[in-house]
């Protein structure tokens, strides 16, 4: 793996991170995330960074070899698919902790998960077997989909 792609695949991972992180520390330290009624199934609060920490570092590392493997017209279409997946990756964590929309967090994590199930897709296409971590991302993302709806479910009034 190259670093000139390394490198801005891992640093525009971190933004999204850091973008997520952001809208979710202030809302998880407070009353309102605190009274949310939530499903038995919910994991611990630590479960969250490291599941996250995890999946980070395999959405960059997988996507710089699959980029550095693709033919031009497959990389760039790899980048499309990955700036479209960050972007939504960091938008659900303002819609559900700083806007407070769980029903459109909800609607954004199915889309998320479909994202993320697309870029497993095109990594896999190039990359065959070596892809397969990144098969956790999109796993992580219907479960957090499950989650999200069911709080919604839980706390509409």
């Amino acid at each position: 793996m190259q670093s000139r792609t390394l490198v801005p695949t891992a640093l525009a991972v971190a933004v999204t991170a850091a973008a997520g992180s952001i809208a979710s520390k202030p809302a998880v330290e407070s009353d309102w995330y605190a009274t949310l009624r939530k499903p038995p199934y919910q994991p611990p609060a630590l479960a969250f960074p490291i599941a996250w920490t995890s999946l980070y570092t395999d959405i960059a590392v997988v996507s710089a070899a699959t980029l550095d493997e693709a033919p031009p017209a497959v990389r760039r279409s790899y980048i499309r698919a990955l700036t479209l997946n960050l972007v939504l990756n960091g938008s659900w964590s303002w819609l559900f902790f700083n806007r407070r929309k769980l029903g459109a967090s909800a609607v954004a994590a199915g889309v998320l998960t479909a994202s993320s199930a697309d870029l497993t897709r095109r990594a896999a296409a190039v990359r065959g077997a070596k892809a397969a971590p990144l098969g956790l991302y999109p796993l992580w993302c219907a479960f957090a989909t499950a989650l999200s709806t069911h709080i919604w479910v839980l706390n509409r009034r």
